[in-house]
């Protein structure tokens, strides 16, 4: 299967007469070289089941059929391009389906369950709208056993604030929660020429991989980490008060130095202050 027989994309927006919608965080990614990198950076997917959020006109859906994902189920908000996705279902011989709807309400368990019911685990790969990009990967990261690997595109400065380490300028809530529950690793970047329209920003491919140690409460890290970056510059002493009536106590039960700030806390450290916080 070679995904250069279709249409070429741009050609189908056009004779769609399709744009971009700001309001939905919509760039297109086009070049089939790209896409094709994204799906290859997902690792083997032949025969497993793919979720894609916000195909747009199905350029990475192109590539993620063409290396064999099955079923694809793919969740598009915008009805403006089901058009353009319906025939990539014949193409692929039936293995692509497509859901209209808000990823952020999706029941994702439920979709894996309706098209691929033998199978027990989904990998996630996306080229995710600016807009929502955040708050899908913070709804994933708290699934259940359905949710697989993800491959991920983000805006650039998200991306490193997904993988920074303590004592960096990206580093905050997003990297503490991200890497409790995965291994973070920010695979290339796409210059905002690659789009169409092209973006005021830079993206990237983040890939994300089960820890085998991962933290079992995200809610209790969400409460602290918003707590002690919530004021970043200040000792946590002070920003923890917003937390509970004696911040010092609490650190003290955590193994933590009060004068010490959020942005200088490791992973190890915020695991102690969330099981400290959830005993009190």
């Amino acid at each position: 299967m070679n995904a250069d027989e279709l249409p070429a994309l741009r050609d189908e927006l056009e004779a769609h007469g399709l744009w971009a919608n700001k309001g939905l965080g919509q760039h297109f990614l086009l070049d089939l070289n790209i896409t094709r990198r994204i799906a290859r950076a997902a690792g083997d997917i032949a025969g497993k089941p793919v979720i894609e959020v916000g195909p747009g006109p199905g350029g990475l859906t192109r590539a993620l059929l063409e290396v064999g994902a099955d079923p694809l189920i793919v969740i598009e908000k915008d009805a403006r391009f089901l058009p353009l996705l319906e025939p990539l279902n014949q193409w692929s011989g039936g293995r692509l389906h497509i859901v209209q709807g808000d990823a952020l309400e999706a029941d994702e368990a439920e979709l894996l369950a309706r098209f691929a019911p033998n199978a027990a685990r989904a990998a996630i790969v996306s080229n995710l709208p600016y807009n929502v990009g955040t708050p899908l990967l913070v709804k994933w990261l708290k699934a259940g056993p359905w949710r697989g690997e993800m491959t991920l595109m983000f805006q650039k400065e998200v991306a490193q604030r997904i993988v920074a380490k303590p004592g960096t300028d990206a580093y905050g809530r997003l990297a503490v929660l991200a890497q409790a529950r995965c291994e973070a690793r920010l695979e290339f970047t796409v210059p905002a020429r690659a789009f169409t329209p092209p973006p005021k920003v830079a993206s990237a491919i983040v890939r994300l991989t089960d820890r085998q140690d991962a933290y079992p409460d995200l809610a209790a890290l969400e409460r602290v980490t918003a707590a002690a970056f919530g004021q970043r510059r200040k000792m946590l002493r002070a920003a923890l008060r917003s937390l509970c009536p004696e911040p010092e106590a609490l650190l003290r039960r955590a193994g933590l130095e009060p004068t010490a700030r959020a942005e200088e806390i490791g992973q190890a450290g915020f695991r102690a202050l969330a099981d400290a916080w959830r005993g009190t």
